[in-house]
């Protein structure tokens, strides 16, 4: 079990940087770069499979928040409090 729970929240670092990288990915030195992608090929798949399903959450005009990265916390945070 602790493994389980260092697995996800070390998956729960990722997402938050992750979030925060994504719109520097290109000017990323290349140690850091590879640690995104690895969290790239990792988190890419899910949120295009949630984009199918969930969409942006509209907070005014022209302003939306994608909720996918929302939706994934939540899950790897009730995961990790189910444990």
């Amino acid at each position: 079990m602790r493994i389980i729970n260092s697995i996800i929240s070390i998956l729960i670092v990722g997402l938050f940087l992750y979030s925060k990288l994504l719109p520097y990915k290109d000017k990323l030195d290349t140690k850091y770069r590879k640690v995104f992608d690895f969290f790239n090929t990792i988190y890419a798949p899910i949120f295009n499979f949630f984009k199918t399903f969930i969409k942006p959450f509209k907070l005014g005009t022209g302003l939306s928040v994608d909720m996918t990265q929302i939706v994934l916390l939540i899950l790897f945070l009730v995961i990790l409090n189910s444990l």
